[in-house]
């Protein structure tokens, strides 16, 4: 997977966030990277909506690390904040390698530091997109580029699917098969 986005609003992250999670499996790795504000907390809450887990998804900046459980039998959702870690072995103590396999893990801030939990990952990255006529200052009017790029055998031929196509929690599409999801705003 290598796909470059140019998301508009709140609601365009939301809806990537809920695409995401349908091709999202137990045992995925996702890193994500960008300045702060720049919707990667966004980005988590409409991973967690896609997945039907247990919210709010809030930034773990403090707590470095929450478990979010499904409410819908799929996938548990492992959030971290890698920001305030200096090294991986302070990574591997937050013990994020043991629901590995069986949730899906989402790690801000985590480049350079969690690579080695699994042999595939998801890189995101998301930045605030080139001013353009329509940019103008304030969250709705600053859109980003999202470049996701697949690392290793599991993201090979894996792609997005399209937008408006969201399943709706709990089935069997947003609980592990590649199925379809979409719909809203970004940040």
């Amino acid at each position: 997977m290598r796909e470059d986005l140019t998301v508009a609003t709140t609601g365009d992250m939301l809806a990537l966030g809920r695409r995401l999670a349908a091709v999202l499996l137990p045992g995925d790795l996702v890193v994500l990277s960008g300045d702060l504000g720049a919707g990667k907390t966004t980005l988590v809450q409409g991973i967690g909506a896609g997945l039907g887990v247990r919210g709010p998804i809030t930034s773990p900046t403090f707590v470095i690390a929450r478990v979010h459980p499904s409410l819908s039998g799929g996938p548990a959702l492992v959030h971290a904040d890698a920001y305030r870690l200096g090294s991986p072995a302070e990574v591997d103590d937050l013990d994020l390698d043991a629901s590995l396999e069986t949730s899906v893990t989402v790690v801000e801030w985590g480049g350079g530091l969690v690579e080695d939990l699994a042999p595939d990952r998801l890189d995101v990255g998301i930045a605030l997109a080139p001013p353009g006529p329509d940019n103008g200052p304030g969250l709705e009017q600053e859109p980003r580029t999202v470049r996701l790029e697949g690392h290793g055998a599991r993201w090979e031929g894996v792609g997005l699917p399209p937008p408006g196509n969201a399943p709706a929690p709990g089935s069997a599409a947003a609980s592990g098969s590649a199925a379809a999801s979409g719909g809203g705003k970004a940040s």
